[in-house]
């Protein structure tokens, strides 16, 4: 089902002051601002089951399906990657090896355009074998 407003216009602002540590290396910005007049659309947590509901025991699958899940819903919105706003993800058993692969993901989904983000690690999620989940804040017009 796709929501039924005209495609959203407008695009968050990117805010990563010069005087502070570059966040961009590790998958997200600082600041993001959106317009007084916008409409926010608040995507609950996807995780990354596929099609029939099953989660791989991989984590990277997990977080490529997730996002692809994600990307989804952004698409029903009619919105676009660009006009995301803020991410928090969610991470079971965090490690370092599991933000490289989160930074791989969210650099080659949003490219330059990194919303702000959020890790937050936890001992489990609301199912047993999900390992990772992704929330957005999208700017809808």
């Amino acid at each position: 089902m796709t929501y039924q407003t005209p495609v959203a216009t407008a695009t968050p602002v990117i805010v990563n002051p010069s005087h502070l540590h570059d966040p961009t290396p590790n998958g997200y910005s600082t600041a993001v601002i959106t317009p007084a007049s916008g409409r926010l659309a608040f995507i609950s947590g996807q995780g990354g089951q596929d099609q029939t509901g099953a989660l791989s025991p991989d984590f990277a699958t997990q977080v490529e399906l997730a996002y692809a899940n994600l990307t989804a819903v952004i698409d029903a919105l009619g919105a676009r990657l660009d006009q995301v706003a803020k991410l928090t993800v969610f991470v079971v058993d965090h490690d370092m090896s599991k933000l490289g692969v989160l930074t791989e993901n969210v650099t080659r989904i949003f490219g330059a355009k990194l919303p702000a983000q959020t890790l937050v690690p936890v001992p489990k999620l609301a199912i047993d074998p999900m390992l990772f989940e992704v929330e957005a804040v999208v700017l809808l017009d």
